[in-house]
């Protein structure tokens, strides 16, 4: 079988990059996007021109306000567009949890203002949330390179114990001044560089699901988020010192992937495995120092985890595959669940585990014909993998450049607890990603005694 018969005959591998005005006719929320240096004076225009006769609030914390709210603020009142007083979370503990939600909500209750989140990730799904549940629109104020959500479909918020994603438009204008991002703390900028080199991984994964017949790739999505990937991430050195040619691209790779995700409803376009093994920390609440590290920083580590994967099965003569051994070792639904509960036992996540494994589960007989499938796609599909990823080598030189953790120690996890979570992120998403093909083909744990092995590239740490 060939690569044309493995995708439509519309997609390409490597598309060509996807300006911002063009990527910004897919997004089905946002309908202005504004990048530029010095351009908080634009604001109360682009207010203007998206909410037309109506009144603003500036919604920030007590540092995003120092950067930019304040700014944002007084450009608003001289235009006579804004509430006198800005709603400005004090908490120093404030991070993406329901109760700063409801906060928000029922201040939001007292009036009919348009939200303006001035802020990176936090703010901005606070408001996201916030604002969708309040019947509103908002404008988003980016203040750092530090994530891929300002533009994305949906707010990343933990509740009850877990993080989950909640269904919410993205904001309908968003500003983004390079003057204001560049000066960002540098490991903003890197955390930033970090999520959006996952996008690597993320495509890998949908090229597997797309082959195997799970999840089609949406080549307008795929086109969004991978044609102007390469440029993006061209300068890491550059963007951690907070030059403008660099930050600029990576600020637009960073919108492009919401915009994909828009399109296509789902955060498919720009998140595979690399995210559930994020999900997974967030959920185990992990923290190092007192705090939680930065989602970039997470999905960074993952990412290279996930590579070093992607490497081991790459390696691999998948077509020798024993389909029979696999499938009579294939538990059925009762001894999955049993064996999810056992595992996730000591969890406050234990249900969602459960509920997205028997999501996922497959028959016998499917996971036969899926296994099939898999061998007679390999040869063209291995060097299709091969060509969307880089190596473990240059991913951990671009994130060192770049200032972003490459070791797990870094981030607080240990070499044994990064092994748990290759097995326990499998179980914590229903979507299809390198993790199911090596359950499915009994790969994992023999790619994972040659990964931890003292010569492997996660032995112990020097």
């Amino acid at each position: 079988m060939r690569a044309a018969s493995i995708v439509s005959p519309s997609f390409s591998i490597r598309p060509a990059p996807v300006g911002v005005a063009d990527a910004l006719g897919s997004a089905r929320e946002t309908r202005a996007l504004l990048i530029g240096a010095g351009i908080l004076a634009r604001v109360p225009a682009v207010f203007r021109e998206n909410f037309p006769g109506a009144r603003a609030i500036v919604i920030c914390d007590a540092t995003t306000w120092r950067v930019a709210g304040q700014a944002v603020q007084a450009e608003l009142l001289a235009a006579d567009q804004a509430r006198p007083e800005p709603f400005v979370f004090r908490d120093p503990s404030l991070y993406a949890e329901h109760r700063f939600v409801a906060q928000l909500e029922e201040a939001l209750a007292l009036h009919d203002a348009v939200p303006v989140a001035v802020g990176s990730g936090t703010i901005n799904d606070l408001v996201k949330l916030a604002a969708h549940r309040a019947g509103r629109s908002y404008l988003c104020v980016a203040t750092a390179a530090s994530m891929d959500g300002y533009t994305a479909f949906g707010a990343s918020i933990t509740f009850r114990g877990a993080k989950q994603t909640f269904n919410c438009p993205a904001p309908r204008a968003v500003v983004a001044d390079i003057d204001v991002i560049r000066r960002a703390p540098p490991e903003m900028t890197a955390s930033g560089y970090a999520d959006l080199q996952a996008k690597i991984t993320a495509g890998a994964d949908w090229l597997l699901a797309d082959a195997l017949g799970v999840e089609p790739i949406e080549s307008r999505a795929w086109t969004i988020v991978q044609g102007g990937l390469e440029a993006a991430l061209a300068d890491p050195a550059g963007a951690r010192a907070g030059q403008p040619a660099a930050v600029t691209p990576l600020v637009e790779g960073l919108m492009l992937g919401g915009f994909a995700m828009q399109w296509t409803k789902s955060s498919r376009p720009a998140s595979g495995a690399e995210h559930q093994f994020s999900h997974l920390w967030d959920m185990e609440h992990h923290t190092h120092a007192g705090v939680a590290p930065s989602h970039g920083f997470k999905v960074g580590i993952a990412t290279l985890a996930v590579t070093t994967l992607y490497e081991q099965l790459l390696a691999r003569p998948l077509q020798q595959l024993d389909v029979d051994a696999c499938c009579a070792a294939w538990p059925d639904r009762a001894q999955l669940e049993a064996d999810v509960r056992r595992r996730f036992a000591d969890t406050d996540f234990v249900e969602t585990a459960v509920q997205e494994s028997l999501a996922k589960h497959a028959s016998r007989d499917e996971l036969r014909a899926q296994l099939l499938r898999a061998i007679a796609l390999w040869p063209d599909l291995r060097p299709q993998l091969a060509a969307q990823l880089v190596s473990s080598r240059e991913l951990r030189r671009r994130l060192q450049l770049a200032g972003a953790p490459t070791m797990p120690e870094e981030i607080g996890l240990t070499r044994e607890r990064l092994r748990a979570s290759f097995v326990r992120a499998y179980h914590l998403r229903r979507r299809f990603t390198v993790l199911d093909i090596a359950v499915r083909t009994g790969l994992l744990d023999r790619c994972l005694e040659t990964l931890f092995a003292p010569t492997g590239p996660w032995g112990a740490p020097a």
